[in-house]
């Protein structure tokens, strides 16, 4: 018993870190989208800095791996479905429903433009921006929210599944995903869909982490099987940053029938290294310094309000320097993302006390 309260400290404060560094690679990659390279070394940032994109399939592994160990620990328990789904609402709503508020409502009125009709923004207030996106619908909002919505689509299903199969047809359930996510992105692919943003393509993502919460029940991140995870990432590493470096654009589009696979199976083995690993290795020592703990703990803010953040940065403290530019838009969606939390978001999350796991 001891055992197993010291490894859930240990465990909750090693994926704060790995939160931490998803929503750092999407700010980088961010920034860095549109800029055009004026130096050498501007242009190896800028190409580097595409890999970054991939923070969101991170994201996606780490939650699929989250929330199915809530799930699966919390399965026998009354009131499951309520208290996971108002857990959840309590977490993602608030402030999902402010920042749309302030995009369509408060923004345009301060810098007094008009915002887009409400039939245009009904899609992001419904999650199906990602489904406009996708298939050209008429909508307008703030474009990287397609990601939450993704999410949202998992969690209104997976508690079900979880509650009705067992480990052992979970895991089929797991492999029918990943394998109908490979099938639907080459046939939306052969039909010239884009399969970046839709909900059936990029479940892969979320069911390879949710396999990581089985491996956990068995009792499979211990010390000796680092290295078995290491092996995983290594063997998919090479042929993945080949695949994205070569084969990807213009008359490469089947590369994305595997390309998002594979970058889940990457985060699956690096997110599985972490937590088989000691307590005091280097890696969890830098995991649990204050500055990742904290990035991980106002991580949806920054996600949330970055793109907002970089745009008021642009209007009113705009350098000629690069890297100054990129210091004052991560200390400005830092300060933003600080204030939500400690004075919105905070409110709503005390509220989940009421709704506790037995």
């Amino acid at each position: 018993m001891i055992f197993k309260i010291h490894y859930e400290i240990k465990l909750l404060q090693n994926l704060d870190g790995i939160r931490a560094i998803a929503a750092l690679m999407v700010m980088v990659f961010h920034f860095f989208q549109g800029i055009e390279p004026s130096s050498g070394i501007l242009s190896v940032l800028t190409k580097v800095s595409v890999f970054g994109q991939t923070g969101v399939t991170l994201f996606f592994v780490l939650s699929g791996f989250l929330i199915t160990r809530i799930l699966l620990a919390t399965k026998e328990t009354s009131g499951y479905f309520k208290n996971f789904y108002l857990r959840r609402t309590l977490r993602i709503f608030p402030l999902y429903y402010l920042f749309l508020l302030l995009s369509y409502y408060v923004l345009p009125l301060l810098f007094q433009t008009s915002g887009p009709a409400f039939s245009q923004q009904i899609f992001h207030f419904t999650y199906l921006q990602n489904f406009a996106t996708t298939f050209n619908w008429n909508a307008s909002g703030p474009s990287h929210f397609w990601s939450l919505a993704v999410e949202e689509h998992f969690y209104l299903f997976w508690p079900f599944i979880v509650y009705l199969f067992s480990n052992k047809n979970l895991t089929k359930i797991i492999l029918g995903i990943i394998l109908g996510a490979m099938i639907l992105r080459a046939i939306m692919v052969s039909y010239e869909y884009e399969v970046f943003y839709f909900t059936f393509t990029r479940f892969d993502s979320l069911a390879i982490g949710s396999f990581l919460a089985i491996l956990e029940q068995r009792n499979v991140f211990i010390r000796q099987n680092s290295n078995k995870f290491l092996m995983i990432l290594v063997c998919l590493l090479i042929p993945t940053i080949i695949m994205w470096t070569y084969f990807t654009g213009t008359g490469n589009t089947y590369i994305q029938v595997f390309k998002f696979s594979f970058l889940s199976f990457i985060y699956f083995s690096i997110i599985g290294f972490v937590l088989c690993i000691e307590n005091n290795h280097i890696i969890n020592r830098v995991l649990k310094t204050h500055f990742f703990s904290y990035t991980g703990k106002i991580s949806y803010g920054l996600y949330v309000y970055h793109p907002f953040a970089y745009s008021i940065c642009a209007m009113l403290i705009d350098f000629d320097n690069i890297l100054l530019n990129l210091v004052m838009r991560f200390i400005m969606t830092y300060l933003i993302s600080s204030l939500s939390f400690h004075l919105f978001e905070s409110s709503f999350l005390r509220l989940k006390k009421y709704f506790e796991y037995n």
